[in-house]
């Protein structure tokens, strides 16, 4: 009898690997309402752990080396560094105002606004059909947000519509800072990601209460879960991921993290959607796997304009929560080594 030592198919490992951190993404919102820290407070210990395990991580693989960070580069990642640190935060401020579920598929509508900064900031082209998803999406968020007449005239739930303004507010700045990122290029996306974690850790400090985390008992391992778990471990699959796999695996396989975030939702705090939450998750799914994979409302793939390959849907905290897929570029120094040339396509970290 022979056993089959063939490696498993890269693709196949991708994808189990973006499950992975898909789920692991879902569980986020769990992670941050059970540590019983104040949003700025969750967002600093995540830096802080996630600097530390992350920075370990890098250091053993040697991505040191041959780091390819230019002033220019560097500055980009800082900068893209502080639309990301604050989306956390608003992000994580919208679980409790809002729920985990509904905060998560509002934040998911992430790419809508990376497509439209790109329009507005690099003349990106704007097809008919993408503007039909567009209307699509926001069909959906409508839906999803499930605001009534009471609450925008402010005798219903002021709390409930504060929530969805962080949770929006956190998929822009998601989006401005997918924006910034994807120009970094021939830097691995560990070191642009532990350069964001570290900027955390200082941006953040006038806004962090350490008093409050006095008596904070169990909560500290659930943010130490939070920069372990959900930063470094995910963020190394997720890199991994997607180096290995096409975008329209990306795209779907990114669902798995809203799906998640909305099974523990009602596993752990008992919240689930009504009918037409759920009609409007289904539209913003639609949406965005048409904006992703090129559909065309004719049913024909609509096409891409150069150097405009649609960006897999986000994400993560994430780490959306958008995306980050890595391709081989030859904007790097030829005497950086192959596997580190790698393009941010769409952006920071969850």
């Amino acid at each position: 009898m022979s056993t089959d030592t063939r490696p498993a198919n890269p693709e196949t490992k991708g994808a189990i690997e973006l499950t992975l951190a898909m789920v692991l993404s879902g569980t986020l919102g769990v992670f941050v309402v059970e540590s019983g820290a104040s949003p700025f407070n969750v967002v600093f210990f995540r830096c802080l752990f996630g600097t530390a395990t992350l920075g370990l991580y890098c250091l053993a693989r040697g991505f040191f080396k041959n780091h390819g960070f230019t002033p220019k580069k560097l500055g980009l990642a800082a900068l893209g560094g502080v639309f990301i640190v604050f989306n956390w935060a608003f992000l994580f401020e919208s679980y409790e105002d809002a729920s985990i579920s509904v905060a998560t598929v509002v934040y998911h509508t992430q790419p809508f606004y990376v497509m439209l900064l790109g329009a507005v900031l690099f003349r990106d082209k704007l097809t008919a059909a993408k503007f039909g998803w567009l209307g699509v999406a926001f069909a959906g968020l409508i839906l999803v947000a499930g605001v009534s007449g009471a609450d925008l005239t402010g005798s219903g739930d002021s709390a409930y519509l504060t929530g969805l303004g962080y949770a929006l507010l956190a998929a822009v700045f998601y989006g401005v800072s997918t924006v910034i990122t994807k120009r970094v290029t021939g830097v691995r996306p560990h070191l642009v990601a532990l350069v964001q974690l570290v900027l955390g850790i200082f941006l953040l400090l006038p806004f962090t209460r350490l008093g409050e985390m006095r008596g904070l008992g169990g909560g500290w391992g659930w943010l130490v879960g939070l920069g372990v778990i959900h930063t470094c471990v995910m963020y190394v699959l997720m890199y991994s991921a997607y180096q290995k796999l096409p975008t329209p695996k990306i795209a779907v396989l990114a669902f798995v993290y809203p799906a998640v975030a909305m099974l523990m939702d009602r596993a752990v705090y008992g919240r689930s959607v009504s009918l037409l939450q759920a009609l409007g998750i289904a539209l913003i799914v639609a949406a965005s796997l048409g904006i992703n994979l090129g559909w065309s409302f004719a049913g024909r793939r609509a096409r891409v304009a150069p150097g405009g390959e649609p960006a897999p849907a986000a994400d993560a905290v994430a780490v959306s929560k958008a995306q980050l897929k890595t391709e081989v570029t030859t904007e790097v120094p030829t005497d950086v080594p192959t596997e580190i040339k790698t393009d941010i396509k769409t952006g920071g970290t969850r």
